[in-house]
C-alpha cells in the first residue's frame, strides 16, 4: 500500500494576499542563510529566512499590484521582480539596502513572467510579453538593449505569449526560447535570428505554465485542461509530442522541474501539488494542504540534497514548504 502523502514541513504565513511567484536562494556564499522570496497580490514581496521562518524583509515597488515573477541574479542581493503594474524592477539588497536601481515598462497586461538567462558574467538576457499582441521582447541586462523581437508568421494566429522559458545547452551556445501561446502551441524560437525554428499544437486551451529538461531534450506544459503535455526536441529542433498525461483535475497553475532533473512538480487549480518522477511521468504524490488555488511551486537550490525543499504559494496566502524526496 501507498505511504500517505506527508504534511507540510512547515508553513509561512503573514502576507496578507493570495502568493503567485516563489524563488530560492539557497546556495552561494552565504548558505547559512537560505532564503525564499515571495510574490503576493498586493504588490509585495517578502524575503523569509528559511531558518526563523520569519520575513527578513517586505518590498515595495509594484504599485499594490500583483507581482508576478520574482529571480535573483548571480546571488542574493540582486533580484528582479515582475509586476501587473507593467513593470520589471531591478532591485540591490545588498547590506540591508531596499532599493529598486532599475526597471523596465514591458506594456504587457497579461500574466505572462518574463524568463531570465545569464549568458557571461554580469550579463543576461530576458524574454518578456511585448507590447504588441502576440510579440515576445528580448533584452539584454543590464544595459536594457534590445536584442529582438519574436514575430509570429503572418496568419499565424497564435494569440498571446502566456508562458516562457528561455535555455542554451551550454554555455556558449547559442539561446532560443520556448513560448507557450493562447492557441495550445509552444514554439521554439533561435533568438539570435529571431526566427521560429518550430511549432507544436500541445494543448486546446492556453498554455499556462512549461518547464524545459536541455539534457534530455524533453519538457511538459499544462493548460486549463486534465492533462499534462509531454513534448521532446529531436536533432533537427523539431518539437514532437512525446506523451500525455490525464489528470484528475482540469487546471495547471504552474510546472516546475527539480534541478536535478528527478522529479517535477504541478500547482493546480483543485488546491492540490502534484508530484512525478520526471523520466517515465509516474505520479508519485499528491500534497493536499492549500484551501484554495495553488498558484506556483519552486525547488530549493540547496547543494546539498538532503537539504531540498519543495514551496508552494496559494491563492489563501500561504506558502507550504516540504521535504519529500530530497535524497531521490
Amino acid at each position: 500500500m501507498a505511504l500517505p502523502p506527508p504534511d507540510p514541513q512547515f508553513v509561512l504565513r503573514g502576507t496578507s494576499a493570495a502568493v503567485h511567484t516563489l524563488h530560492f536562494s539557497c546556495g552561494g556564499p552565504d548558505p547559512d542563510i537560505p532564503l525564499l522570496f515571495s510574490g503576493s497580490e498586493n504588490g509585495f514581496i517578502h524575503v523569509w529566512n528559511l531558518k526563523t521562518h520569519r520575513v527578513d524583509t517586505a518590498l515595495d515597488g509594484h504599485g499594490r499590484k500583483s507581482v508576478c515573477c520574482v529571480e535573483t541574479m548571480g546571488g542574493k542581493d540582486r533580484l528582479l521582480s515582475q509586476g501587473r503594474d507593467q513593470r520589471i524592477c531591478l532591485w540591490d539588497l545588498a547590506e540591508g539596502r531596499t532599493s529598486v536601481t532599475d526597471s523596465v515598462f514591458t506594456e504587457h497586461v497579461g500574466f505572462c513572467r518574463c524568463s531570465l538567462l545569464q549568458v557571461a558574467q554580469g550579463r543576461w538576457l530576458m524574454a518578456m510579453a511585448a507590447r504588441s499582441l502576440e510579440e515576445v521582447q528580448i533584452l539584454e541586462l543590464p544595459s536594457k538593449t534590445s536584442v529582438c523581437t519574436l514575430k509570429p508568421e503572418v496568419g499565424a494566429k497564435l494569440g498571446m505569449p502566456m508562458c516562457l522559458k528561455l535555455w542554451q545547452l551550454s554555455c556558449g551556445s547559442q539561446p532560443v526560447l520556448l513560448a507557450g501561446y493562447e492557441d495550445g502551441s509552444v514554439v521554439l524560437w533561435n533568438v539570435s535570428t529571431g526566427k521560429a525554428l518550430s511549432r507544436l499544437i500541445c494543448h486546446q486551451e492556453p498554455v499556462m505554465s512549461l518547464d524545459f529538461d536541455s539534457e534530455k531534450a524533453k519538457g511538459i506544459s499544462g493548460s486549463s485542461e486534465k492533462v499534462l503535455s509531454i513534448w521532446s526536441l529531436n536533432e533537427q529542433q523539431n518539437l514532437q509530442v512525446y506523451k500525455t498525461h490525464e489528470l484528475v483535475n482540469a487546471g495547471i497553475s504552474d510546472i516546475t522541474i527539480r534541478p536535478d532533473k528527478k522529479i517535477l512538480a504541478t500547482a493546480g487549480w483543485d488546491h492540490r501539488i502534484r508530484i512525478f518522477g520526471w523520466k517515465k511521468l509516474k505520479p508519485l504524490a499528491v500534497l493536499d494542504y492549500h484551501t484554495a488555488t495553488a498558484h506556483c511551486v519552486s525547488f530549493s537550490d540547496h547543494s546539498n540534497p538532503r537539504d531540498r525543499l519543495l514551496a508552494a504559494g496559494s491563492r489563501d496566502q500561504r506558502i507550504s514548504v516540504w521535504s519529500i524526496y530530497a535524497e531521490t
